[in-house]
């Protein structure tokens, strides 16, 4: 009986090691400015990367899918989403500026709540990346026909433009993108982060351009019933946007490739989230005051349909979809950009197969983990339809940011007097609200969402018995060492 109860307490513990923070930042040179990957990239560049992210995801894409769940107060939904991500970035920036790794939540999990917790963090993140970027790309079709429609008078047809389910029979614009990606991602991070910054300024002022003309055409009678379907329907729609915000995630996942990371990092989810918020309310409120909100369901290209609407021109219509069709890309290229580096430091983990770590000599980025991230993307996208999609993303992203807060809580009370290039203010309260509203939104979410989630998890444990615990950096390490780390 004895031995049985050893083995046991032996197996909780190889399961729950930690990985020593010291070495964390050893690795990616944290302290040093060296490291594996290309230190390039300044606050500014970081800022756009989340922005770039986020920023077109939920306008461009889901509004059309949280509206008819909502009603006009969809933008109480988008505010209830942004505080809930606010209060989260506090946590992020704490971690971000105590461990500046590459790997965001999962690495962040790893040297706070145990291996197994940072895998299933990792898979989440995988899930939360991988199915955000299908989701955009998706959509990319929509727009991408809205401008060919208006400027030459010619679409893709609907079977090659759209998913199985969404009418067509294959999303060819969708693979066509994350190929796209895909490419300029392998030539490197600091030539991708210019491309958009680029594209991140041209959507802002798109999206600007809307709000000015939807507001002049604002009609307060579209805001009756506010609430068709009550706190519910807020809340349901919330956790449906929520998916939109992994900005933040997104610049964490930059770790090792910014310059002065400690300070870069936590100035640049402040301002991702300042952003982001602002931009999302005032076109959800312009959007819904333009148009009864009955309209939104199934309403393709929606913003450039509304614009189309309320001017009875062709060139503001134009002008959005081709924001749209810019924006989409920025938020696919660096969406694929965080899922590859979490990859990236799960292979130097030895969590996956070292394939995933390794780097080109030259350009100093992942080039094989790109291609195969991006071949399964591009098929995700091509196949499977949005609102599937954007459900999965919200629960790994509302799971990821969790860990998050509950690991800010955890390093304080075992390493507090560990440097910490930011703090998070009224500690424990945000932490425990943080929780508190993640946890909401994910009761919020259908059933088919935990089903699919489910059987997510399932596989990601059982790749992590067959595979990762056997082959993890730790599991080399003197017991004595994985002691310290938890210390």
């Amino acid at each position: 009986m004895s031995g049985s109860v050893t083995g046991a307490h032996l197996g909780w513990r190889r399961v729950l090691r930690r990985k020593p923070i010291s070495m964390l930042n050893a690795e990616s040179g944290a302290d040093t400015g060296g490291g594996e990957l290309r230190r390039g990239i300044g606050t500014a560049r970081l800022t756009m990367i989340g922005v770039g992210s986020t920023v077109g995801t939920g306008i461009f894409i889901v509004l059309n899918e949280a509206v008819p769940k909502a009603g006009p107060a969809v933008v109480l939904s988008f505010v209830l989403a942004g505080i809930t991500a606010a209060l989260t970035a506090l946590c992020y920036a704490e971690l971000a500026s105590a461990i500046p790794v590459a790997g965001a939540s999962y690495t962040y999990a790893y040297a706070t709540l145990g291996e197994i917790i940072a895998y299933v963090v990792g898979a989440c993140l995988l899930l939360e990346y991988g199915v955000a970027t299908s989701a955009v790309a998706v959509g990319w079709g929509e727009y991408l026909n809205a401008l060919l429609g208006d400027t030459v008078g010619w679409q893709l047809p609907a079977a090659l433009s759209a998913p199985p389910g969404d009418g067509g029979i294959v999303n060819v614009p969708a693979a066509v993108l994350v190929a796209l990606c895909c490419v300029l991602l392998m030539r490197g991070a600091k030539e991708s982060a210019t491309i958009n910054a680029i594209t991140v300024c041209i959507k802002l002022g798109v999206l600007l351009l809307f709000v000015v003309v939807a507001l002049r055409a604002f009609d307060s009678a579209n805001l009756h019933p506010f609430t068709p379907f009550g706190i519910a329907g807020i809340g349901t729609a919330a956790s449906t946007v929520f998916f939109s915000y992994i900005g933040m995630d997104c610049v964490s996942t930059a770790g090792e490739e910014v310059r002065n990371p400690r300070r870069t990092l936590p100035l640049a989810i402040f301002w991702c989230i300042v952003i982001v918020t602002t931009i999302y309310i005032l076109v959800a409120l312009a959007g819904v005051g333009a148009q009864p909100w009955g309209r939104f369901e199934g309403q393709s290209a929606g913003l450039a349909a509304i614009l189309g609407d309320i001017t009875h021109a062709g060139w503001p219509a134009i002008l959005l979809a081709a924001g749209g069709v810019v924006s989409i890309f920025g938020v696919t290229l660096t969406t694929l950009y965080g899922q590859t580096r979490i990859l990236f430091s799960m292979g130097r983990d030895g969590m996956v197969p070292k394939f995933f770590h390794t780097v080109h000599p030259r350009r100093r980025t992942p080039i094989r983990n790109t291609a195969v991230v991006s071949a399964f993307v591009g098929l995700l996208a091509a196949v499977v339809p949005l609102d599937t999609l954007a459900n999965l993303t919200s629960m790994g992203t509302l799971v990821a940011f969790t860990v998050v807060s509950i690991g800010v809580i955890v390093l304080r009370r075992t390493r507090p007097d560990m440097y910490r290039g930011f703090r998070v203010p009224g500690y424990p309260v945000v932490p425990v609200l943080s929780v508190a509203a993640c946890v909401y939104l994910i009761v919020e979410l259908p059933w088919e969402t935990y089903l699919m989630f489910v059987i997510w998890i399932g596989l990601a444990l059982a790749l992590y018995f067959g595979y990762g615990i056997k082959h993890s950096k730790l599991a080399a390490l003197p017991e004595d060492a994985n002691e310290a780390a938890a210390q």
